[in-house]
């Protein structure tokens, strides 16, 4: 797996709803990290891909994701590449983070694999509704051949150098 490149990724927010803010461990910093891949994201011009699994009954994206024009694409499926609507724009590269990371998030990650995309999964950024979950999805996902990164990791690989006006707006996002 190499370096993630700017004009070859796209970021993919599986499921960061309302109905798991009371079931998810670590709910309130996993939507945080979210929005700070979002807003990175927008700042580098990477298209970004937002799920919600059955929003009629687990609600919208919350606030926290900070979503401004992102339309989100309901989904029954598990594996949001199977949802209708979903792509990447042409990229090879995805940014992953979302919720559960054992269940949505995992095959997601599954599926864009054997796409043969190459995948980076923000750990800092996903969560399950138990540690032992999330630790499952993690340990999965890398098995897999996902990379493990972590969002600034991710944002600071993106921009490239430092200096650049990116790099500035980044910088205050991730500090």
């Amino acid at each position: 797996m190499g370096l993630l490149r700017r004009d070859d990724t796209a970021l993919v927010v599986i499921d960061v709803q309302e109905a798991f803010r009371k079931a998810v461990d670590r709910f309130e910093e996993t939507a945080l990290a979210v929005g700070r891949l979002v807003q990175g994201a927008r700042i580098l011009g990477l298209p970004i891909v937002v799920t919600e699994q059955y929003p009629k009954g687990l609600g919208a994206t919350v606030p926290e994701v900070g979503l401004d024009g992102e339309e989100p694409l309901a989904k029954t499926v598990f594996a949001a590449t199977r949802a209708e609507g979903f792509g990447l724009g042409g990229r090879s590269q995805a940014l992953v983070c979302g919720i559960e990371a054992h269940v949505c998030v995992h095959q997601t990650i599954q599926e864009l694999l054997a796409q043969g995309v190459e995948v980076h999964v923000c750990t800092d950024a996903v969560s399950s509704r138990t540690p032992e979950n999330r630790a499952i999805g993690i340990e999965r996902a890398r098995e897999g051949g996902a990379t493990i990164t972590s969002v600034e990791t991710a944002l600071l690989e993106l921009c490239g150098e430092a200096g650049t006006p990116e790099f500035k707006a980044v910088q205050k996002v991730i500090m």
